[in-house]
């Protein structure tokens, strides 16, 4: 099982799922499921490009429980 952080470091961020949204690409509704931790599936590429623009490593991002 995999653990997102995305909702913790958007928050220490101040970013909005919209925000985060327009400025990657990434569909809305895929960066709300990471932020309620409900995604069952996501793609590599996503995972990428949210480390880029939050200027994170995936082990940030993600962690193993």
């Amino acid at each position: 099982m995999l653990k997102c952080h995305l909702s913790k470091i958007m928050g220490e961020k101040r970013l909005k799922v919209s925000d985060v949204a327009r400025d990657t690409g990434i569909n809305r509704g895929t960066v709300t499921r990471l932020y309620n931790e409900t995604a069952t599936r996501v793609e590599l590429e996503v995972i990428d490009t949210l480390c880029t623009y939050l200027n994170i490593s995936v082990g940030e991002l993600l962690e193993q429980q």
